[in-house]
């Protein structure tokens, strides 16, 4: 007879915990009231509007005035979509940010204490871009699973107080803003708002194409004092430009084909709003007509994890959304990090970005 350890045994089987739809019931928007036009940018960048029109598809972007933190933009946004939906329970929050109001604690709690939500569950997500779509699919796994009822998704980033004043490659770029959604059990499947499919992914050996080098545990290592630059956002712009074409179509192709859709029945095709380069190689290769993808950084900028949200908000509020239509969604940051999801438009419309 053979010796050595016993045959691993199987565990007895969990209880099937039911997955229950789940919806996007309304999302909602803001942004500081201060605007810079490209024609207000520094000119010590040696930059002009038609010159960062077009290389970017930007024309201005709102820039929060100094003491107004990324905790701050997230409650105007969240607060803004609690009224509109008539303030209805929530029982946890998840905020996504990359540029926190803090390094320690978490930016969240505080955002759910302002808004006078209880002790519920409440944490921040750090995937750069990428956070919002992140969260949706975070948020969905925990209604459909009967976790939670309600959950509150805030993407909020202040990019103007992390800019080296002296790169115009990022200050032509980034703005601020935040964008809010609630995430509910649905009755069908098939019901307006429902969140039908998602893909997720990352590659770290990329994490340096983007990033703040200084403040956290691995410059603390160091036994030498942090560079002055340190504490800026960097972005390698032209790498992050290819990678962010190649990752966000496969992303798309991948939840496309898990719910069943091609590409021509894509109603709305709402990408993280970076760069107007990047979209529409994006919506070319996946053979989404230009004239379905909505383009919001025009107005903007690129506001990080606020980007998609912000540009929902802002199509429902033209009318350019119907009820239950087919939209797609796909986002690109930091780590490197990447997501999509498949989802039926709310019927709920989304209030104005005005501050």
């Amino acid at each position: 007879m053979l010796s050595g350890p016993a045959p691993y045994a199987l565990p007895a089987a969990a209880p099937c915990v039911p997955v229950r739809p789940v919806v996007l019931e309304a999302v909602s928007g803001w942004v500081p009231p201060r605007v810079v036009p490209n024609a207000g940018l520094p000119g010590q960048w040696g930059v002009d509007d038609r010159w960062v029109r077009t290389r970017t598809g930007i024309e201005r972007r709102h820039v929060a005035d100094p003491g107004t933190s990324t905790g701050d933009a997230a409650v105007h946004a969240a607060r803004r979509l609690l009224e509109k939906a008539g303030n209805p329970r929530v029982d946890a929050l998840v905020l996504a940010t990359a540029t926190p109001d803090h390094l320690c604690p978490a930016t969240a709690p505080a955002v759910a204490a302002r808004l006078g939500l209880g002790t519920i569950p409440a944490l921040d997500i750090a995937a750069v871009c990428s956070g919002f779509v992140y969260g949706l699919a975070l948020c969905q796994g925990a209604v459909g699973a009967a976790l939670f009822d309600r959950v509150l998704v805030v993407g909020a980033d202040i990019y103007s107080h992390w800019l080296d004043p002296e790169d115009r490659s990022t200050g032509v770029v980034f703005g601020d803003g935040a964008g809010a959604a609630l995430v509910a059990r649905g009755q069908e499947s098939d019901s307006a708002g429902a969140l039908l499919g998602f893909d997720l992914g990352s590659d770290g050996s990329g994490y340096d194409l983007i990033t703040v080098v200084g403040g956290g545990a691995r410059a603390r290592s160091l036994d030498e004092p942090e560079a002055p630059g340190d504490r800026y956002f960097r972005m390698r712009g032209g790498a992050v430009f290819q990678h962010a074409i190649e990752r966000m179509t496969a992303s798309c192709g991948a939840v496309l084909e898990r719910v069943g859709w091609r590409p021509e029945e894509v109603d709305h095709f709402v990408p993280h709003q970076a760069n107007a380069r990047i979209l529409t190689a994006v919506g070319k290769r996946l053979g989404i007509p230009a004239d379905r993808c909505a383009l919001h950084l025009r107005e903007v900028g690129n506001t990080g994890a606020a980007s998609i949200p912000l540009a929902l908000a802002d199509a429902q509020a033209g009318g350019r959304l119907r009820p239950g239509a087919r939209v797609l969604v796909t986002a690109f940051g930091g780590g490197l990090t990447w997501g999509s999801a498949a989802l039926l438009c709310p019927e709920a419309p989304a209030e104005p970005r005005s501050p």
